[in-house]
């Protein structure tokens, strides 16, 4: 069967990465500024980190080699090319055939004003701006500066018709960030607002988590993707590796 979208397409959150670390240590602390000498951009991975994306590539060598991915998008944050890096020098990924592409539409979402903000520092610092996150919710909040939900999810529909367009019935790894992994499933199950709130109530991304899709004919001349494994970290269990669940920061109370 030749579909329109890829045959099969991971997307996957990041190792553990420092940042997480110093956001926890933050947190458990009281503190209102998570201590990060890094941008952004820039912040690596932890040991640990390192670890759970070697577990992730040793899952992906026991595959056939034609069941392996094809080709990696990753987002062009330090955390997530090292995760990537990780993963296809493990998985015996078909180099150099396999084709590793950042993009920065797969950047982590842009926080602004509240970057490197606790829950503590966010309510002290800005107190009129958690007001109103609270009230809008975090779907459609914009902090000064940053960007809302809606606004990753314009980015990644313009991704998705990439995709689409260049890599049709081919095998697409994703490697990216929280809240880019539930964008995607959002777009990809043609959620609403609520739908995917819900699913971000039930839980954070447990890094280096595998949630997947495969192509699927519903009718003659209808492609989907047919949602296949949520959060799976069975990889990560069988190399007796952490699980870790820290979500990027900052972090900003949920609604």
């Amino acid at each position: 069967m030749t579909t329109l979208w890829p045959r099969s397409l991971w997307l996957l959150r990041h190792g553990q990465s420092a940042g997480n670390v110093a956001r926890d240590a933050a947190e458990s602390g009281g503190l209102a500024v998570i201590d990060l000498s890094w941008r952004d951009i820039d912040v690596p991975l932890s040991d640990l980190g390192a670890a759970q994306s070697t577990a992730v590539g040793d899952w992906f060598a026991q595959l056939p080699e034609a069941e392996r991915p094809e080709v990696v998008l990753c987002s062009p944050y330090l955390r997530a090319k090292e995760t990537a890096r990780l993963i296809v020098e493990g998985g015996r990924f078909n180099l150099p055939d396999t084709k590793l592409r950042l993009d920065e539409r797969l950047r982590e979402k842009e926080f602004g004003i509240l970057d490197r903000l606790t829950k503590v520092g966010i309510q002290q610092k800005h107190p009129e701006l958690n007001e109103q996150r609270a009230h809008v919710g975090k779907f459609y909040f914009r902090p000064p500066g940053g960007e809302s939900w809606c606004d990753v999810i314009l980015r990644l529909r313009s991704l998705l018709e990439m995709v689409t367009r260049e890599y049709a019935d081919r095998r697409v790894l994703v490697v990216a960030h929280q809240v880019i992994v539930n964008c995607m499933r959002y777009l990809l199950e043609q959620m609403d607002e609520q739908q995917i709130l819900e699913i971000d109530r039930q839980g954070d991304v447990p890094n280096c988590a595998i949630t997947s899709y495969r192509a699927q004919r519903r009718h003659e001349e209808d492609d989907a993707l047919q949602l296949d494994l949520v959060n799976f970290v069975a990889p990560l269990r069988e190399a007796a590796t952490p699980v870790t669940t820290a979500p990027d920061l900052p972090v900003a109370p949920k609604p």
